[in-house]
């Protein structure tokens, strides 16, 4: 079902604490993981092009947080995650998976510790908050030998997020914190226009900017704040579908396209994110045994070589008339001009300039492997 701005929700779908702002701003409004949320305000395109030149503001409230306190908090982030946690020094910030036991992937995560007090903010999908917290509190029963405390503080938190090359300039003008010098993957307590927060630098564009974890109820107080301060730089709302084609450019992976309970990190490319030689950890010895016999398939990036519209998650892609594996995400690139997508392929059809054919509503269309990420920003 797929609500506009002025239908009437699903009773069933949660609201984060700025529909009123986006239904101002004339957003189309969709169902998303359980959520009503913006999927576009002026466009994908022209909100896109804003973050990749000048800088977006984003809704995130339907993300989930997790609190992870008490001593024996690091060896249980050590235990249900695949990074290694305690190489992280207070406000440093990791991301890292929860794997199951058969090496595939429950969730992506940034995990946080806290800048000024003891423990975790660990960060979940929306769409798999209920999933996350049973597996973490299902964790948490099996090691009774840790006094740790696992908490879901999702409803306690807004999130909003600034992304793009005017976003440090703009949030400049409303704190007097200096949130230029917080690091990449980092984050430090702050106040911004007045509103406590957790200021992160941990995007999901490709650009720069920062992510604010905010009391609810002050989260509006904060996106007026930061609208009005952006006007003369450009700042426009950004919805989902910018998002996802934003990430998508990045090559940063989706949960339930390039990660699922049944894809290795190392299928998906995210080896980096597993240190198999920290210790014991759930799916450890899957992952290892993977690692040792050789992935049998890979994620790959690719980019279509004759006009059919665009790559869809589940398209079929072969490789000489024979299926090799299956589309995982694709889009038009407004920033390149073409039609991208990832895929994941038996590892053998893999390999930068190799061809590929995506299948496209029963037609066979060229395509071709290319260097991920799709783009990168300059570094100042």
């Amino acid at each position: 079902m797929t609500t506009g701005s002025g239908d009437t929700p699903s009773a069933s779908l949660r609201e984060t604490a700025l529909r009123s702002r986006h239904e101002a701003l004339g957003a189309r409004m969709v169902p998303f993981a359980g959520w009503l949320m913006p999927v576009q305000y002026s466009g994908i395109l022209d909100e896109h092009r804003a973050v990749r030149t000048r800088a977006g503001l984003f809704d995130l409230g339907h993300m989930g947080q997790v609190e992870v306190t008490g001593p024996g908090a690091l060896d249980f982030l050590q235990f249900v995650a695949s990074n290694d946690v305690a190489t992280l020094q207070p406000g440093e910030a990791q991301y890292a998976l929860l794997t199951n036991e058969q090496g595939g992937v429950v969730d992506d995560i940034i995990i946080y510790r806290q800048p000024d007090a003891p423990g975790y903010f660990v960060v979940i999908n929306a769409a798999n908050h209920d999933k996350d917290i049973a597996w973490l509190q299902r964790q948490r029963a099996a090691r009774a030998d840790l006094d740790v405390d696992v908490r879901d503080v999702s409803d306690a938190y807004g999130m909003i997020a600034i992304q793009g090359p005017a976003a440090g300039g703009i949030v400049e003008r409303l704190t007097s914190a200096d949130l230029g010098a917080v690091a990449p993957f980092s984050a430090t307590r702050a106040e911004v226009a007045g509103v406590p927060a957790l200021a992160a630098r941990t995007g999901y564009t490709g650009e720069d900017g920062f992510e604010f974890y905010v009391p609810q109820e002050r989260t509006a107080e904060l996106w007026d704040a930061l609208m009005r301060a952006g006007e003369a730089a450009g700042l426009v709302p950004v919805g989902l579908g910018a998002r996802d084609t934003l990430r998508l450019e990045a090559r940063m992976p989706l949960y339930g396209n390039e990660l699922a309970d049944d894809i290795s990190p190392l299928e998906a490319g995210l080896g980096w994110a597993v240190k198999l030689n920290k210790g014991p950890f759930i799916g450890r010895d899957a992952i290892a045994e993977t690692k040792e016999r050789g992935i049998q398939r890979k994620l790959v990036g690719f980019r279509l070589l004759q006009r059919a519209g665009s790559a869809r998650h589940g398209y079929p892609v072969r490789q000489d008339g024979r299926e090799v594996g299956v589309v995982t995400s694709g889009a038009h690139s407004p920033t390149l001009g073409s039609e991208i997508g990832l895929a994941l392929v038996e590892a053998g059809a893999a390999g930068v300039g190799k061809p590929l054919e995506i299948v496209i509503r029963g037609k066979p269309v060229q395509a071709e492997q290319v260097k991920l990420p799709f783009y990168r920003r300059e570094r100042a």
